[in-house]
């Protein structure tokens, strides 16, 4: 009786989602450590490693993927002394995110990229707008009367993914075993790969029940897209803005 017991469990533990307690049980984490190629390092003009988004899709999408659960307040990106914050946010596809302005002057928060493309048009303070991220995607958010305003959403489908430190560090945490193609996000790096190989920001990699160590991610400097950005009619900001703004 204590075998057939014990072989039942095992067969509903094997059929059990992502979500599964007995799945999470065999994850492990996936580690990996950003650094700036030596010989860019004094050029750069941020040499701070945060807010690099780092991500696992699985090869073998048969089986649904486990849902984050969203912060007890929802996503937010508010507009507060002429900045968004935070300044990066990383949400589920299929995500709502709000915008409430808690300045006492309007905002306009629009996006033009090809992550997701809105225009929340002008509003006041003490309102708010939300935004559904329907896809995955970068969506670089900006002000159309307040140039110095910028902001980044990366909404993607998996739940396996983590933001690195100020020192370059990441942790993806219980990542359940098998193949996923790895992918990077910076704002003001690119990845790179002195032997001459693929970007080792998009590689196939292999996760045991113990996890794994991808070592260090080389990264050399790239342009910010939120520098001398246009406004939402792709036109440059006028140099004095209205002063009621």
């Amino acid at each position: 009786m204590a075998i057939v017991t014990s072989v039942l469990k095992l067969v509903l533990c094997s059929a059990f989602l992502l979500s599964s307690p007995c799945l999470l049980a065999q994850a492990g984490d996936v580690t990996a450590t950003f650094m700036i190629a030596p010989h860019a390092g004094k050029t750069a003009k941020h040499p701070t490693l945060n807010n690099i988004v780092l991500w696992l899709t699985p090869i073998d999408d048969s089986e649904p993927l486990r849902t984050v659960p969203p912060p007890t307040a929802g996503y937010r990106l508010t507009q507060k002394n002429k900045e968004f914050s935070p300044h990066l946010l990383v949400v589920p596809a299929g995500t709502s995110v709000d915008f409430p302005n808690l300045d006492p002057f309007f905002h306009n928060v629009f996006s033009l990229f090809n992550g997701k493309r809105f225009d929340l048009g002008l509003y006041e303070a003490g309102q708010h707008r939300s935004v559904r991220f329907d896809r995955e995607g970068v969506s670089y958010i900006f002000c159309n009367i307040h140039p110095e305003m910028g902001a980044i959403v990366v909404a993607l489908k998996t739940p396996f993914y983590a933001v690195s430190s100020a020192t370059g560090a990441v942790t993806i945490h219980d990542v359940p075993p098998g193949q996923y193609r790895l992918h990077m996000w910076s704002e003001r790096y690119r990845g790179t790969n002195s032997d001459g190989g693929a970007d080792p920001g998009r590689r196939i990699i292999q996760v045991t029940k113990e996890g794994a160590s991808l070592g260090t991610i080389v990264l050399a400097p790239a342009p910010d897209p939120l520098t001398n950005h246009k406004n939402k009619f792709g036109e440059d900001y006028p140099a004095t803005p209205a002063a009621t703004y």
